[in-house]
C-alpha cells in the first residue's frame, strides 16, 4: 500500500528526470509540505533520493562506499570537529575542501559574511559552498563517480596547476600511525595528493570513529599533515606521534 511518504518521493524522482538537482526550499513549495516533512522522508527508510548540501539528488550507489550511508553517521561528531576546522579560516582565503561528509559541515561552520575561495571536486561540497553568498566556488571537472559523487579529472593541469590553496581540508576513513591517512576508493588520491603539494597548511578533519582504522586507499603519512581536527582526542600513541612530528592536535 503507497502511503503518502511513497508518493512524495515518487514525485521528487519524476521532478529529478527533469533536472540533476532540487533545492530543498523548492521541493517543499512543489510538494506542499515544509522542508522538515520531506527531510523526515529522506531519513527514514531507504530512499533512491538523498538529501546533500541542501539539494535533493539521485542516490548514488556502491558496493564498497555509499556517500548517502555515511552522511547519517556520527553526525554531531562529524559536525563537532567540522566547526573546529572553520575556526581556522580567515578572510580572503582560498581553501581545497576534499570530497566525502565531514567536508560540507566545515563549509557549514563558516561565516556567512566571509569572504573566500573554495576549491572543491566533488558534488556534495561544491553544493555546499553554493551555499555562501561570498564564496568563490572552483569545482574541478572530470570523470563523474557516482559512489562518492566526486570528478576525477582527466588532467590535472587544465584548473589544479594554476592554483596554491593557503588551507586544504582533508577528510579520510582511516587514521593509523604506522599506515597513515587512508580512504576507501583510489580515485580520490590524484586530487588529494595534488592538494598535498600545493596547499601551504594541510589539515585532517576526522570523527573517532576514524582513529586505528586502515582502508584500501593510502593518502600518505600523518606527517604530512600541519593539524589533525577531530571530536575528541586520539589514543595515546596516535598522540604521542603527533607531538613527535610537531602536528597540531585540535579536538
Amino acid at each position: 500500500m503507497e502511503t503518502r511518504r511513497d508518493d512524495r518521493i515518487a514525485q521528487l524522482i519524476q521532478a529529478l528526470k527533469r533536472t540533476d538537482k532540487l533545492h530543498l526550499k523548492e521541493a517543499a513549495t512543489l510538494l506542499g509540505v515544509s522542508e522538515m516533512t520531506i527531510r523526515r522522508d529522506l531519513n527514514g527508510e531507504s530512499a533512491p533520493v538523498v538529501l546533500l548540501g541542501g539539494y535533493i539528488v539521485l542516490e548514488p550507489r556502491s558496493a564498497h562506499y555509499l556517500l548517502s550511508d555515511q552522511k547519517t553517521r556520527l553526525v554531531e561528531e562529524k559536525r563537532k570537529a567540522a566547526r573546529l576546522a572553520a575556526s581556522l579560516v580567515q578572510p580572503h582565503q582560498t581553501l581545497f575542501f576534499d570530497c566525502g561528509t565531514t567536508t560540507p559541515w566545515i563549509i557549514d561552520a563558516i561565516d556567512r559574511d566571509l569572504p573566500f575561495t573554495g576549491v572543491c571536486y566533488s558534488l556534495n561540497t561544491f553544493l555546499a559552498l553554493q551555499e555562501k553568498p561570498l564564496c568563490r566556488a572552483i569545482l574541478c571537472g572530470g570523470e563523474f563517480h557516482a559512489s562518492n559523487a566526486i570528478f576525477k579529472p582527466l588532467n590535472l593541469e587544465d584548473i589544479l596547476s594554476n592554483l596554491c590553496p593557503d588551507i586544504a581540508f582533508y577528510s579520510a576513513a582511516g587514521v593509523s600511525v604506522r599506515q597513515g591517512a587512508t580512504c576507501f576508493n583510489l580515485e580520490e588520491l590524484p586530487v588529494k595528493r595534488w592538494a598535498m603539494t600545493a596547499a601551504q597548511y594541510h589539515v585532517l578533519v576526522v570523527d573517532h570513529s576514524k582513529f586505528g582504522k586502515v582502508r584500501p586507499a593510502r593518502m600518505g603519512d600523518l606527517a604530512c599533515f600541519d593539524a589533525l581536527v577531530s571530536d575528541c582526542s586520539p589514543d595515546d600513541e596516535l598522540v604521542a606521534f603527533a607531538k613527535a612530528q610537531q602536528i597540531k592536535l585540535i579536538y
